[in-house]
């Protein structure tokens, strides 16, 4: 059995001033909603209880799929790399970037800089998506529909050449012997309808055009700070799922309710999940658990996620 963990958008604070020559762009109406209300809704406390929890359960790797800045500050790369560090090292946590990290232009490739052990393929290139990871049974993708955007937009993209890429990698994987379990990693929910319009990923329909082409067996995203389960049809026609994860660091509050997710699961309340991969015969069987807060604030088990159609 081989586990992975993952957890999403932890929003990691706390936010240095910015100088008034910072705000001078798209940063200024996000650090004016960090000061109304965001930085109370993302509680450290809690992601430091979340995290202390994850690494009792020991996995064997952990993905993060983005959202450790709030509004690309250069002061925010050096923590965003500190708590990847906190999690493991390089070789055992791998990262994808969200729309928080591309925040303005310059601020992804800032991040990238402080981070880029933690995207590294497994020839040693980092800051290049998608990437390729082997770790035990699985084949980890990491895909990057990070891309700066307009005040009060939150889209993203992957492009075509990205997406071409892609491809050829999960032709290349399904093709092989052992094949192994293919784990796509992005921020945006890559489904068509996945995200309010003006927060959706521009290209949802040419990558949904592109898992049905090929295939995958698990794809991780967050983005909309809910928990969330769907499928996305396969070559073979079986649903492939697609699995969304609350904010690491969403405290419980009145509107962090356990009744706004999808599928009866918790709504955006502080959770991680923890999916367990065995092989039986040629295929790979995958169950997933969350953990997470529960009405008192404790980190607990959650119950189990429902990765099967029907």
């Amino acid at each position: 059995m081989f586990r992975l963990a993952h957890l999403t958008d932890p929003h990691v604070g706390p936010l240095a001033r910015p100088r008034l020559r910072q705000l001078l762009s798209k940063r200024v109406t996000g650090y004016a909603n960090w000061r109304r209300g965001r930085s109370r809704s993302h509680d450290m406390a809690v992601l430091s209880a979340l995290v202390a929890d994850l690494r009792a359960q020991a996995p064997d790797h952990i993905a993060c799929t983005g959202d450790l800045c709030n509004i690309g500050l250069p002061s925010e790369w050096e923590t965003a790399r500190g708590f990847l560090a906190e999690l493991g090292a390089p070789e055992s946590v791998s990262f994808v970037p969200g729309n928080h990290d591309a925040y303005v232009r310059g601020s992804l490739e800032g991040l990238l800089d402080a981070c880029g052990p933690f995207t590294s393929d497994d020839d040693g290139r980092t800051r290049a998506f998608p990437y390729l990871r082997r770790r035990g049974p699985l084949a980890l993708i990491g895909l990057s529909s990070a891309i700066p955007t307009k005040p009060f937009v939150a889209s993203g993209r992957l492009g075509p050449a990205q997406l071409a890429a892609a491809e050829t990698m999960l032709r290349m994987l399904a093709q092989e012997q052992e094949r192994p379990c293919r784990v796509v990693m992005i921020h945006h929910p890559p489904q068509p309808g996945g995200a309010a319009a003006g927060r959706e990923l521009k290209d949802a329909r040419e990558f949904t055009a592109l898992i049905g082409r090929t295939g995958a067996e698990l794809i991780l995203h967050g983005h909309n700070h809910v928990g969330s389960v769907g499928f996305m049809p396969g070559p073979d026609g079986a649903g492939v799922p697609i699995v969304g994860g609350p904010s690491a660091s969403a405290r419980v509050g009145s509107h962090d309710g356990v009744h706004g997710g999808h599928d009866g699961m918790p709504g955006r309340r502080a959770a991680y999940y923890l999916y367990a991969f065995t092989r039986e015969g040629g295929r790979h069987a995958i169950t997933g658990l969350r953990r997470g807060l529960d009405g008192d604030g404790t980190v607990t088990d959650l119950g189990p996620l429902a990765l099967t159609q029907g």
